[in-house]
This record gives structure tokens, sequence and C-alpha cells, in this order.
């Protein structure tokens, strides 16, 4: 399957909408994401953006945004704490604001990932 590369004025808007946001940028795949305490919490996917949200958060999100959706970034490998914002809903300047705040919430709350040290 070929995925479809995020336009780069969806990438910039996501770097623009994080940008008083503490987290750092990486790509995934050839995608835009976005990282804190090594835990993904934000990134891009074709023409979507992606969040990561509590369980109760992805319950609520799903609820009143019905444009909103599990985060698939293949049929049948839902990521289970990610939903999937399409344009109708993050150009919605307050409403993504207000889901990036709750996921950073969310992220800080997890533990640091830790580093994997490369074997020799």
């Amino acid at each position: 399957m070929k995925w479809k590369k995020t336009p780069d004025e969806i990438a910039l808007f996501l770097k623009m909408s994080l940008k008083d946001t503490r987290c750092e940028a990486r790509k995934m795949f050839g995608y835009p994401c976005y990282f804190m305490n090594g835990n993904m919490f934000a990134g891009a996917f074709g023409s979507d953006i992606f969040l990561r949200l509590s369980p109760k958060d992805i319950e609520g999100t799903l609820a009143k945004y019905p444009n909103a959706e599990r985060f698939e970034p293949r049929p049948g490998t839902i990521m289970k704490e990610y939903v999937s914002l399409p344009e109708v809903i993050y150009k919605s300047k307050m409403t993504f604001q207000t889901l990036i705040s709750k996921s950073a919430k969310y992220v800080r709350s997890l533990p640091p990932k830790k580093k994997k040290r490369l074997k020799h």
C-alpha cells in the first residue's frame, strides 16, 4: 500500500499550531510528528492530523465531532490512543487548540520513554 505524502501546507500548519507547545519535532515514516518526553503526541498523516488523547477524551471527541475517527494508518491497524482529525476539525482554531491542550496534558502525564540502547 502506498501512503500519501503530507502536503507541505498541512505540515507547516501543524508546526505553527504547535509553536507555543514544548515538544520535539521528528519524522516517522516520512511524516511530521511531535513528541513530549519521548512520547509521540501529534502528527500529520496524509491530509489529516492526529493527536494522542486519553481514553475519556477520545470518546468525547468521537462523540462531539462525527468527522473525527480513530487513527488507522493502514487498514486493520488502529493506534488505540490516537484520533485522526480531518481538515474540517483542525481548521477550527478554537476546537483544534482545545484538542491540542488536552493531548499535551495527557501526554505530559505519561512516564517518559527511555531511550533504547544500541546493541554492540
